[in-house]
């Protein structure tokens, strides 16, 4: 994954048509657009606005682990700031510049205190018939490295580590129960069951939660599907 890897440092971009971010009146072209999501997935961080050049374009919290969708960005450079819902206290901010035409998914990961962006550049040709596409995130901060499987059949992704991400991978369109083991061993530590694949869909899986969460915290192991088309 060469290219989310080098997209870490970007900071956690919300998507929306920015017109109003314009200093001139001028056309805009749906060719000048990024295509973005932003999921949160920090499991004891509050939910957060977004502002993109100090203009505030969410309507309500995005809280975790929701996410919003794919939306319309303006391409070229950005000033993106990421407030906790309600205030001016700013957790993110940073200068980037999106590419047009291209697609990204931004999760908001890590705890609260070390709260961080992993942005992935989203693939999202169509799979073959009969065949779904599917990537798995690993964004639970306490979890140790993971394998996943199907139950009772292959390993799908192997030895992936907190904040690593695979690329989209074929399989077929079908519904299956998956696993999560500590890495290179049998241990189950999460079992998805039903997970239903249809035929020509994408989608992201990403582990999310605490092992262990801390007190007060409800936020316990899971799995989350999105689906990317």
């Amino acid at each position: 994954m060469k290219k989310w890897m080098k997209l870490m440092l970007l900071a956690m971009l919300p998507a929306v048509l920015l017109t109003s971010c314009d200093d001139d009146d001028e056309e805009i072209s749906i060719d000048d657009m990024a295509m973005v999501m932003v999921v949160h997935a920090s499991p004891d961080a509050p939910g957060v606005d977004l502002l993109v050049d100090n203009a505030k374009v969410n309507t309500s919290a995005l809280t975790f682990p929701g996410n919003t969708g794919y939306l319309d960005v303006r391409s070229g450079n950005r000033n993106v700031k990421v407030n906790a819902a309600g205030t001016s206290t700013t957790v993110i901010d940073a200068n980037l510049d999106l590419e047009k035409n291209m697609n990204y998914t931004v999760f908001a990961a890590n705890t609260l205190s070390g709260i961080e962006p992993v942005v992935l550049m989203d693939n999202l040709a169509a799979p073959a018939s009969g065949k779904a596409h599917v990537r798995f995130v690993h964004l639970s901060p306490d979890a140790p490295a993971v394998d996943v499987a199907v139950t009772n059949g292959p390993v799908l992704f192997s030895n992936r580590a907190f904040k690593s991400a695979t690329d989209f991978t074929p399989v077929d369109a079908a519904a299956y129960n998956l696993e999560v083991r500590v890495a290179g061993t049998d241990n189950v530590v999460l079992t998805v069951p039903n997970v239903q694949l249809a035929n020509g869909k994408i989608y992201t899986i990403f582990a999310r939660g605490f092992v262990a969460p801390p007190s007060g915290n409800s936020n316990a192991l899971g799995a989350q599907i999105i689906a990317n088309n």
